[in-house]
């Protein structure tokens, strides 16, 4: 999820272990925890593409980090605070829950989360909330900001606290429950429509739960489609993207490339470039794709060959302009207005 979000769940989170010992320093506190697994990006200019992508949501997400850290920064907030009510397992407890509820929450977004690591670099995702959503943050933010103006022994903070954390996760179940009936309806439909699919993933649109988009792969390629849980009609429309396999023939077997096709979970697509090809990852599907698959894939990478015989990769920039006309018309989809 966004910076915002995980300082506000972090903040939550540190209020709910220790907010009654510290006050708003459990607020601050819980806030850093939240932060600390995205500082991963401070790698970002030691690594290349590949290896940026593969960094990412790695080893500050995992359990093993929560695990190692927690202690050791419990132990040093523990030793800074030592005039405070907070105990050693307070401060730990704080840590460990800022980091674990983290990676969870990021679990959920189409990118995923690398639990496991260092024993697996397999991504958990379950696709059933976008990266940013302001209906999760911003009514958990209020209720955060209201936590902060009452005394740490007030009864209303731990309400404010609370009624956050229930909001919040009520929404989450709230996706996880459109997102099965949107897979309900998206399986029919492909069903109807007599696509024969091996596998498919059925992720949450940008900024809502409402608008759900289904990516079917099949042997020679993938269909694309979108659904609104406020739709009148089940009557899905795909739009369908070759796979192109072949063209990566001359670039398998290279570590690289093998990593890249693995963090797509086996969801690209391959298209000719004026040199090289371009990978298109499809689980994040087109940006403008609910306007009939009009727009371009939001992860693209450009692949060829130097002199040298070497790969190198590049990530494309294919955000389309966002503006009020924009807008307006994505809202009236998600509405269920198709026309």
């Amino acid at each position: 999820m966004d910076s915002l979000t995980q300082i506000v769940l972090g903040a939550a989170v540190g209020e709910a272990v220790a907010g009654r010992k510290l006050g708003n320093k459990a607020l601050l506190w819980g806030a850093i925890a939240g932060t600390i697994p995205d500082l991963d990006v401070l790698a970002n200019p030691l690594l290349d593409m590949v290896g940026q992508l593969s960094f990412h949501r790695s080893v500050t997400h995992s359990f093993l980090f929560a695990i190692v850290a927690s202690p050791i920064l419990g132990w040093m907030l523990w030793r800074l605070y030592k005039n405070e009510q907070a105990t050693f397992r307070d401060w730990t407890l704080l840590f460990f829950l800022g980091f674990a509820t983290h990676a969870i929450l990021d679990s959920f977004t189409t990118w995923g989360t690398q639990f496991f690591w260092p024993f697996t670099n397999y991504g958990v995702a379950f696709y059933n909330i976008f990266v940013i959503d302001p209906l999760y943050t911003v009514p958990f933010l209020i209720c955060v900001v209201a936590v902060m103006f009452y005394d740490r022994r007030s009864p209303k903070r731990r309400r404010w606290n609370n009624a956050g954390l229930i909001i919040s996760s009520l929404y989450i179940a709230f996706s996880f429950g459109a997102q099965a009936h949107a897979k309900s309806v998206f399986s029919d439909s492909l069903d109807a429509q007599g696509i024969a699919y091996d596998s498919k993933i059925v992720k949450a649109t940008p900024m809502n739960t409402l608008l759900w988009s289904v990516t079917a792969a099949t042997d020679d390629g993938f269909y694309n489609g979108f659904y609104s849980i406020l739709d009148p009609n089940q009557n899905i429309r795909y739009s369908y993207e070759p796979r192109q396999e072949r063209l990566l023939d001359e670039y398998r077997q290279h570590p690289k490339m093998e990593r890249l096709l693995q963090i797509t979970k086996g969801y690209h697509a391959v298209e000719k470039a004026s040199e090289g090809i371009h990978i298109k990852d499809l689980r994040f599907g087109q940006f403008d794709g609910w306007q009939e698959g009009k727009g371009q894939y939001v992860f693209v990478y450009h692949v060829w060959r130097e002199q040298d015989d070497s790969l190198h990769f590049e990530e494309l920039n294919n955000r389309p302009k966002i503006d009020g006309k924009y807008l307006k018309k994505y809202l009236h989809r998600i509405l269920g207005n198709k026309d």
